[in-house]
């Protein structure tokens, strides 16, 4: 299943955006629930499909499907010198999802080292983060994809603010 979508992020991380497709036809929509958090909702032309948010006092992202049931956790790992994240499905395997240092392209790869998914932050529409997904993997939902795309944004715009916030 080979499938490509566009979203983007919204300035104020809150409200809807259209998930395009390759032809630039809604496929969905993106539900950024507050300004004040990073949790969304991930939705096809059909509804919801699934949500993203951090879990409770961690730097781990929870994916669930509509009907509440776990889909995975995606979380940072340490690297000196590449963007390093887990995204562990259970039964479904555990994926590894990076991109070299000063890199906006990244790859994840199954647990034969297989390249299955990438998506590349974009700058064809505005700053607050737009995203090209390409997913060849039989395992991983498109839309579930989404919400891990977003994480690893959540993730990375949490570093750079604590890192701003230090200095």
């Amino acid at each position: 299943m080979d499938m490509q979508l566009y979203f983007r992020d919204n300035f104020f991380n809150a409200g809807y955006t259209e998930i395009l497709n390759a032809d630039q036809e809604r496929a969905g929509h993106l539900d950024l629930k507050s300004v004040f958090g990073s949790s969304l909702d991930v939705s096809d032309e059909n509804g919801l499909v699934c949500s993203g948010k951090f879990r409770m006092l961690t730097n781990r992202w929870d994916v669930t499907a509509a009907d509440g049931t776990h889909l995975g956790v995606l979380r940072a790992r340490f690297s000196f010198f590449s963007k390093k994240y887990e995204y562990d499905t259970g039964s479904r395997g555990i994926y590894d999802v990076s991109a070299p240092a000063f890199s906006q392209e990244y790859d994840v790869t199954d647990g034969s080292g297989r390249v299955v998914v990438s998506f590349r932050r974009t700058s064809g529409w505005f700053s607050s983060g737009a995203f090209v997904l390409d997913n060849q993997s039989e395992y991983l939902d498109t839309y579930e994809l989404v919400a891990v795309v977003m994480g690893v944004h959540a993730i990375n715009k949490r570093r750079n603010a604590a890192s701003s916030s230090s200095s």
